[in-house]
């Protein structure tokens, strides 16, 4: 029989889709699109600027999709000087396909400091595998736990669709203040005069800060032979956002900060209530240029996330938690690499990274025109990272740094047409993984 009532509040929140990582090569900004948050134009050494289009079909296999197809149209500088415009379609072999639609940076018209990201996405996701309750031969273990079997998963088919619309107003406070839209003129990729970081302390002097509204809306569709059923959430996150980085695509150096809550509140159509609390720093120190190497930067990552709202019940069953993407979560793109999407969750969690990312003065795009005229590869980056966190079931920093998981590995990244694009390999003590996605980590 479907299970569909183990814990409280129903079926919603228990089933959080994991989306395979292939697909995420274009939805890599769902989480946030934060990194791209820097109202910012290329400009070329006359002081032009100008659409930039990535338009790519390729290919790849995973387990979810089988092999597949799929088709990339992304475009910067549109269709505003500032903003962009992602859109994908990719179907696989086992019935698997997906949509979706990704704009950062839309000015909206008639104001000043008030910007949009939006996000539609529609896909059907075959053979998924989610870390909750309901797989026999785990009795008394709560799957995504700390000390949980990597096997207590189960699996099913479904629909997954999401709607974000991020409102971003930038604070009239230090680099805001003076500039709402900035110009930055790039040599081969990089800044010719990154932003300087006048302050590491004070947003009234330096960086952009941002207010930022997020209406969110979820469903999702689910059979498998341990659940049957509809799950639904809507509502809101509030954050306040510090970007103090000299550029915000690839950083090389300063730091962000991000402070958000997040809210379910049960109206509407939503299944279930909740609140997760979270705060986020990156960090970047620059090591200076060499012959071999035209950048060199450690970058470090510390995040942690809290959900006020998650109770167990005395039957054992979870009350207003909230769903595995969005809260006290690791394990995927973003966090943990090493371990399958949202792998670990709980009411509480943390986490650190630390990656050198090194940028050669080599780069073979530039001997083949003929890819190159496609491609527009402007530098390749080399990454060599590691990650530890953990989850736990109560904001205990002593439990929180006890018994951590840890991976490592290392990552392939290049600089096309506006776009960072990356490749990720990383290997935990649960085996490993490659993963395909845009955009820097951190902030995500």
């Amino acid at each position: 029989m479907p299970n569909s009532a183990r814990w409280g509040g129903g079926l919603a929140g228990r089933w959080n889709v994991r989306i395979p990582c292939a697909a995420l090569i274009i939805l890599a900004v769902l989480a946030s699109g934060r990194a791209a948050c820097a109202q910012a134009v290329f400009i070329d050494e006359e002081g032009r600027s100008g659409k930039q289009v990535l338009s790519l079909p390729y290919a790849f296999y995973n387990e979810t999709f089988g092999f597949a197809g799929a088709y990339l149209y992304g475009a910067t500088g549109y269709p505003q000087p500032q903003s962009s415009l992602m859109a994908t379609a990719m179907v696989g072999t086992k019935g698997t396909g997906m949509l979706a639609l990704i704009g950062q940076d839309i000015q909206i018209p008639g104001t000043e400091r008030l910007f949009l990201d939006p996000i539609v996405s529609a896909g059907f996701f075959g053979d998924t595998d989610a870390y909750i309750d309901g797989k026999p031969g785990f009795p008394g273990e709560r799957a995504g736990s700390n000390s949980s079997d990597e096997d207590n998963f189960i699996s099913g088919d479904g629909w997954d669709n999401f709607l974000r619309f991020r409102f971003k107003y930038l604070l009239p406070i230090g680099d805001g203040g003076d500039e709402i839209i900035n110009k930055i003129q790039l040599d081969r990729g990089i800044p010719r005069d990154p932003r300087s970081i006048t302050s590491w302390w004070n947003p009234f002097d330096s960086g952009k800060t941002y207010l930022e509204l997020t209406p969110f809306y979820r469903w999702q569709q689910v059979e498998g032979d341990f659940v049957d059923g509809d799950i639904k959430t809507n509502g809101a996150d509030f954050s306040l956002y510090w970007d103090n980085r000299d550029f915000f695509a690839n950083p090389s150096a300063g730091h962000s900060l991000l402070l958000q809550a997040s809210r379910d509140f049960g109206q509407f159509d939503s299944d279930n209530s909740w609140t997760v609390l979270q705060s986020e720093l990156d960090i970047y120190i620059p090591l200076g240029e060499t012959e071999t190497f035209r950048q060199r930067t450690l970058a470090f990552n510390f995040w942690t996330a809290y959900s006020p709202t998650w109770e167990v019940s005395p039957t054992g069953d979870i009350e207003n938690r909230a769903p595995a993407y969005t809260g006290a979560t690791l394990g995927g793109l973003w966090k943990m690499r090493g371990y399958p999407a949202q792998r670990f969750s709980d009411k509480a969690a943390i986490y650190y990274a630390a990656e050198l990312r090194l940028i050669p003065e080599w780069n073979p795009f530039e001997d083949w025109p003929a890819i190159q005229k496609h491609l527009g590869v402007e530098w390749l980056q080399f990454v060599p990272f590691i990650e530890i966190g953990r989850v736990a079931p109560d904001y205990d920093l002593g439990n929180l740094h006890s018994s951590m998981k840890w991976d490592a590995g290392v990552s392939l990244r290049a600089w096309a047409k506006g776009l960072v694009v990356r490749v990720d390999a990383a290997w935990s003590e649960e085996g490993g993984g490659l993963q395909m996605m845009v955009g820097q980590p951190f902030q995500f």
